[in-house]
């Protein structure tokens, strides 16, 4: 049987990129998915795209009214919830110095990757405790697990995102609802390779120079697909997981485990160098 045979979820920010690839997983595997996004023509194409198993529920997550409605929406068109993935999010795209940063786009931001991740926990849950249980996910990245250069409000939010998830897992435990967070890595999606604009030799050379420099510091040398992170969502909000809760799973080939290259190595290397000299 199909791992998310007979099963609902709700996916945000699931018109294209990695929400994209979980709901046609989702789908894949035997759920109905509602597919939420402010981007309303891309968000039906993509609902149109799976067939009668999904469906489209425009929605902007910093808006508490929508996601009530979103949630009510999916109880009305497929009888339940059984997991929730709060994906949609925003970067601020601020790559220069702190000390420059005009903090612009905070309150944008963190409306979106913080309090829509949280109104999507709080009223799913609300939706599953009634059920008896559930499985929220929420989409952190490893930039909300360990320090960085730039992107000073996204980091934020993203750590704000996975202390939330601890939080709220303890919460809602008693009502047999498991919560928990992934962390991707470098996937090329839109945003993550700070690539914008139409699919063209331009915008290739982009996505190949971003990757082949991320690749640098990752220790599998994999490039990693929206497929991977999906994999991880379905592990979490299928049958497969009834025991976990309040866990944070990087997908990041390795990234966050710490230095791919060895200081001990460069330091013998510096002081055979020197050695040589005398």
């Amino acid at each position: 049987m199909a791992e998310f045979e007979g099963r609902v979820a709700i996916v945000t920010g699931a018109s294209r990129g990695l929400g994209r690839a979980i709901a046609e997983l989702l789908v894949a595997e035997g759920g109905h998915v509602v597919i939420a996004d402010v981007l309303a023509d891309e968000g039906r194409a993509a609902a149109g795209a799976l067939g009668a198993a999904a469906r489209f529920c425009r929605t902007d997550i910093s808006d508490k009214a929508q996601v009530e409605a979103l949630v009510d929406f999916a109880l009305s068109e497929f009888g339940g919830l059984d997991a929730m993935v709060n994906n949609a999010g925003l970067s601020d795209n601020s790559y220069g110095s702190l000390l420059d940063a005009d903090f612009g786009d905070f309150d944008k931001v963190m409306r979106v990757n913080v309090l829509g991740t949280m109104l999507g926990t709080q009223f799913a849950g609300r939706a599953m405790a009634a059920r008896g249980g559930g499985s929220i996910v929420n989409i952190s990245s490893i930039g909300g697990t360990r320090a960085g250069w730039g992107l000073p409000i996204y980091r934020a939010s993203k750590t704000a995102v996975v202390g939330f998830t601890k939080c709220a897992a303890l919460e809602l435990a008693e009502a047999n609802i498991r919560v928990n967070a992934i962390c991707p890595g470098n996937v090329p999606t839109d945003m993550g390779t700070f690539a914008i604009g139409d699919d063209d030799e331009k915008t290739r050379r982009l996505r190949e120079a971003v990757g082949e420099a991320r690749m640098r510091f990752q220790p599998l040398k994999r490039q990693a697909t929206p497929r991977d992170i999906a994999e991880g969502v379905l592990y979490f909000a299928g049958a497969r997981s009834p025991q976990v809760t309040a866990q944070i799973m990087a997908i990041d080939g390795g990234l966050t485990a710490g230095d791919p290259y060895s200081q001990i190595g460069a330091i013998m290397a510096a002081r055979a160098q020197v050695e040589a000299e005398f």
